[in-house]
């Protein structure tokens, strides 16, 4: 509408206008709300159902490989980002088989039991 057409309206009639919009718009707002909540009804029972179907499975635990030099406390399992210690040996020259846990040490110690 032209602000002209809207200019020469009287009251009444532009009352009537606003009341026509409001009714309009609010009906379109129930209507969209109605199939979104559908939508989401539908992606609610979706999700449900996978997480049902399959759980998670339990993973062992992990046990460390590698062990930094300069400190024993430090320990890196191999899995993962590697640790800031790791790389800057690497970047030193040394190969990760150096850093390598001995596993018969670790069993006397009752490490990973």
């Amino acid at each position: 509408m032209e602000s002209n057409t809207l200019k020469s309206m009287s009251i009444d009639e532009l009352w009537n206008l606003h009341e026509q919009v409001s009714s309009l718009l609010a009906r379109r707002i129930s209507e969209e709300k109605t199939r979104l909540e559908e939508r989401l009804r539908k992606i609610e029972t979706a999700s449900d159902i996978v997480k049902l179907d399959r759980e998670r499975r339990p993973y062992p635990k992990v046990l460390p490989k590698y062990q930094n030099p300069k400190n024993p406390a430090e320990i890196w399992s191999g899995r993962g980002k590697q640790p800031r210690w790791f790389k800057a040996q690497l970047k030193a020259g040394k190969k990760p088989e150096h850093f390598l846990i001995d596993r018969s040490s670790n069993q006397r110690r009752g490490v990973g039991q």
